[in-house]
């Protein structure tokens, strides 16, 4: 699969809308399309990852200390991405693709969780949020969105 092609995919087949109970559509459910493994040492975390799956791990192009990591897996398999950990809580985080990240962010607070990080731009590729369910697990949203700069 190539880099970042499953968050780059259409998401106008796939993508799920937020809860309207005056709209009578069923709805679509959500897609877990890419993951991100914080790490303190890469050049470890890269070596377990590849010695474990056998999965194949290179540097991400114009990104600094972020590397691409090809799951070999069928398209419907996320790939994902390795970056140096933020901060001690940082545990891996998987990205949940979605019609509106704006959308979905003020559903997210509606439903009782919150915004860590706010919609953020991948440029040429899509948006995306960190959030918090009710649980204190995160995850992101992600829309895909080639005009995002």
């Amino acid at each position: 699969m190539s880099t970042m092609r499953a968050m780059t995919k259409s998401s106008k087949s796939r993508s799920p809308r937020p809860s309207n109970n005056k709209t009578k559509k069923k709805e679509v459910p959500a897609s877990v399309v890419w993951f991100e493994i914080p790490v303190d040492d890469p050049e470890r975390a890269q070596e377990f990852y590849r010695e474990l799956f056998g999965w194949k791990i290179n540097a991400f192009p114009q990104m600094k200390d972020y590397w691409h990591v090809d799951t070999g897996g069928a398209d419907a398999s996320p790939d994902g991405g390795m970056l140096p950990r933020m901060h001690p809580e940082h545990t891996i985080t998987n990205y949940i693709m979605v019609s509106s990240v704006t959308e979905y962010m003020d559903r997210v607070e509606e439903l009782g969780g919150t915004i860590c990080k706010p919609k953020t731009a991948v440029p040429g590729m899509g948006q995306f949020a960190i959030v918090q369910d009710t649980e204190n697990n995160t995850f992101a949203l992600w829309e895909v969105d080639p005009k995002a700069k």
